[in-house]
């Protein structure tokens, strides 16, 4: 009888053993391995800190998820731009970040991520082909120029302004259309140079030096971008010609902040690259998890001046 017992109790532990293991091996064919998606993202530059905080949020959303991001640096070139974005292709990416270097010349590589099945998230700068998009996600432009432009106004009664625009740049045209029609009809405001800056701090300061040669009054410079107007503030205090000068740029940067909290700018409508990033990583995992997101998100800007500035991280972005 005990024998008997024995033998019953072995087998019952032998069967429990059994079914333990096969339910280990149930439970690790029926746990799908997740294999990593390939993302790619391409700025215009890399050449401007903001871009690097856009990126970060991307790559964070991105990675955090276990997934690969690679991206690539046009370095303002849109014909190195839509080369890379070929190599993206080639390398398996699912969803392209777009950021582009021209509006328009961008055209090709968006064909060749629909002709490939590559999901675009077009960031910060709209494309002009917008139908080769999934969405698009950015900042209220139009309405930081106002921003702008009304903050100018309660500071003087009457301005002869120098713009630095970048004409290739939807984003900052944008801008400066909302800072422009905010003026419009007010002959006390008055555009007295426009010149394209490339959105970049050595380009911006060589078009304000060039400037000064024609020896034209003016008291008001509007950046379309905070290196702009930091390349600006480089040229004026180089040629001792800033006192008086209201100086805006937008982007609500680090480096524009310490400027404004020493006095020598005027204010930033501020923008939050590491919001454009993470919005658009939801976006698009929603998008390939089958929802239904939106064709245009767009995220307001606000005004930062050294009345306010006490509310602000100095040392880092929105």
């Amino acid at each position: 009888m005990e024998k008997k017992m024995k033998k019953t109790t072995l087998a019952i532990g032998f069967a429990l053993c059994i079914g333990i293991l096969t339910g280990c091996g149930m439970m690790r064919d029926n746990k799908e391995e997740h294999v990593p998606r390939v993302f790619g993202a391409t700025y215009m530059t890399r050449n401007n800190p903001y871009f690097d905080v856009l990126h970060e949020a991307i790559e964070e959303g991105v990675e955090g998820n276990g997934d690969i991001l690679i991206s690539r640096d046009p370095s303002q070139d849109q014909e190195r731009q839509n080369a890379q974005i070929m190599e993206m292709i080639e390398e398996g990416i699912e969803v392209l970040f777009l950021n582009p270097v021209d509006w328009e010349k961008v055209k090709p590589a968006l064909e060749a991520c629909r002709e490939a099945g590559v999901v675009v998230i077009n960031i910060d700068t709209v494309v002009k082909d917008r139908e080769y998009v999934v969405t698009v996600i950015e900042t209220d432009n139009y309405q930081a120029g106002v921003l702008c432009a009304e903050d100018m106004m309660k500071r003087v009664d009457s301005a002869r302004i120098v713009v630095i625009d970048n004409p290739i740049q939807t984003s900052i045209t944008n801008r400066v259309q909302g800072f422009l029609d905010t003026i419009a009809g007010n002959d006390s405001y008055q555009v007295v140079y426009t010149h394209a800056g490339a959105g970049e701090f050595e380009v911006s300061a060589d078009v304000i030096a060039e400037f000064l040669k024609k020896n034209m009054e003016f008291n008001v410079v509007l950046g379309g971008n905070d290196p702009s107007a930091l390349g600006a503030l480089a040229a004026l205090q180089q040629y001792h010609r800033e006192e008086g000068v209201l100086i805006y740029g937008i982007d609500g940067s680090p480096d524009f902040k310490a400027m404004l909290e020493l006095g020598a700018v005027s204010g930033t409508s501020a923008q939050s690259p590491k919001t454009i990033g993470e919005v658009a990583v939801k976006k698009a995992y929603d998008y390939l998890n089958g929802m239904e997101i939106e064709p245009y998100i767009s995220i307001e800007p606000y005004m930062i001046t050294k009345e306010n500035l006490s509310g602000y991280e100095i040392n880092g972005w929105q």
